[in-house]
C-alpha cells in the first residue's frame, strides 16, 4: 500500500513573490495566491494503477487530492485536517499515521518544508518521494514533475524497486545575506531510483565561475540595454543588474525598463501590471544542479506572465560549469501549465559566455 500527504498551503508564495510558504500562509493569502497542492498531488495520482491501494491523511491532507484524481482511498488516517489551518505538526502527524498503517512508499505534496517534516519523523525507515508542489525545491527527494511522481511511485510499487538515500536541504538564509543562495543538509530519505526522474539537489551559487558569470553578464546587459527586461531569480542575474548599473534582487524577479528597476522583487500580479503591450526580454537561469529554468523558484514568472512578455524573447545564461554538472541531461520547466512547458520544450540558444553560446534541450 502507498501512503500519500498532502501539505496544502505548499507554494502558496510562489506567484506573488514570496520566497516560500512557511510562516507566510496568511500573508500570501492576503496577497491573493491561490492554491495548487491539490491539483498537483492529482495530477500525480492519475499515473498510479487504478487498483493500486492508496491510504492518505484525512481531509485538506490527502483526502481532497484523492477525490480530485477521481479516486477512493483505502485507508484514510487522522482526523480531516482544513488546509487553512495545517501546520507543520499535522504532517508530521499524518506521516506518523500513514507508517504505523504499514505503508511501503509515502508520497508528499509539497516542498522543502514538507520534506524536511517527513524525515524528521520516518527518516530513511520508509521509502518517500516528493510530489514538486512548494515555492522551492532545494531536495533531491523530488521527482521532476507531479507526473514523474506519479509513474515512478507506481513502477517502484509494481516490481522496480531500486532506491537510494537522497539529500533533503532547503534555503541557507545565511548565504543570501552574503549574496550567495546555497542549500543546507536537513537528512536524508530513501527515494525510488527512477532515470531521469529525481532531481538533484541544488548546488551552491559560489561554485560558478565568477569570472564567466561576469563575461555573460556583461554580454546580457549589452543586448538588452534600453529595453524592457524581466530578470529572474540567482547570482548570475544579479550580475546583469549589476553590469546595468542597478541593484536588483538575488531571489526575486525583476522588471526594468528605461535603464530603471520598475518593479523590485515582484509578484505575479505586479509583472503582470507593469508589463505593457511592447512586452519584455526575460532572462532567467538554471538552477545548479537541478537544471530548472522555469517553476522552482520563480513561479512569478507564470504562464501569463510569459505570453504577456513574449514568450518568444526567454534567454537562457548558464556557466559551462553548470551544464556541464548536468551530466548531458535537459534543462527542465514545469510552469504548471501544459500547453506553456510544451511550447518551451526544444532546442535553445544559450549564453554562456561573454562570447560563448551553445545550443541545449529544454524539456
Amino acid at each position: 500500500m502507498i501512503g500519500l500527504v498532502v501539505n496544502p498551503v505548499a507554494g502558496l508564495g510562489g506567484s506573488v513573490g514570496l520566497k516560500g510558504t512557511d510562516g507566510l500562509v496568511e500573508q500570501a493569502r492576503a496577497l491573493g495566491a491561490i492554491p495548487h497542492a491539490h491539483e498537483r498531488a492529482a495530477l500525480a495520482l492519475r499515473q498510479l494503477p487504478p487498483d493500486l491501494p492508496i491510504a492518505c491523511a484525512g481531509g485538506d491532507m490527502g483526502e481532497t487530492s484523492m477525490l480530485l484524481a477521481g479516486r477512493e482511498p483505502t485507508l484514510v488516517v487522522g482526523a480531516a485536517i482544513d488546509g487553512t489551518q495545517s501546520t507543520a505538526a499535522d504532517t508530521c502527524a499524518a506521516v506518523a499515521a500513514l507508517a504505523a498503517a504499514g505503508v511501503e512508499l509515502i508520497l508528499f505534496a509539497g516542498g522543502d518544508g514538507t520534506a524536511r517534516d517527513v524525515c524528521s519523523t520516518v527518516g530513511e525507515t520508509i521509502v518517500a518521494l516528493g510530489i514538486p508542489a512548494g515555492v522551492k525545491i532545494q531536495s533531491a527527494t523530488f521527482a521532476q514533475s507531479p507526473r514523474a511522481a506519479g509513474e515512478l511511485a507506481a513502477a517502484w510499487y509494481v516490481g522496480r524497486r531500486r532506491e537510494r538515500v537522497a539529500e533533503v536541504v532547503d534555503l541557507d538564509d545565511s548565504s543570501t545575506a552574503h549574496g550567495r543562495i546555497g542549500p543546507r543538509l536537513y537528512g536524508t530519505l530513501r527515494v525510488p531510483l527512477g532515470p531521469g526522474l529525481v532531481a538533484g539537489t541544488k548546488s551552491p551559487s559560489n561554485d560558478e565561475d565568477q569570472a564567466t558569470v561576469s563575461g555573460i553578464a556583461d554580454r546580457v546587459a549589452e543586448r538588452t540595454r534600453g529595453t524592457t527586461l524581466l530578470l529572474g531569480c540567482g547570482t548570475t542575474l544579479a550580475a546583469v543588474g549589476a553590469a546595468l548599473g542597478l541593484q536588483t534582487s538575488l531571489l526575486g524577479v525583476d522588471l526594468v525598463r528605461d535603464g530603471e528597476v520598475v518593479v523590485h522583487d515582484g509578484s505575479e500580479a505586479e509583472l503582470l501590471a507593469a508589463l505593457t503591450d511592447d512586452g519584455a526580454d526575460i532572462v532567467v537561469t538554471p538552477i545548479g544542479g537541478q537544471g530548472f529554468v522555469l517553476g522552482r523558484g520563480n513561479q512569478q514568472l507564470s504562464p501569463a506572465v510569459l505570453r504577456r512578455a513574449g514568450i518568444g524573447r526567454l534567454t537562457v545564461v548558464a556557466t559551462p560549469a553548470k551544464l556541464a554538472a548536468l551530466g548531458g541531461r535537459p534543462l527542465l520547466v514545469d510552469t504548471g501549465d501544459e500547453a506553456t512547458d510544451n511550447e518551451l520544450r526544444g532546442w535553445h540558444k544559450l549564453v554562456t559566455g561573454y562570447d560563448e553560446e551553445t545550443i541545449y534541450r529544454v524539456e
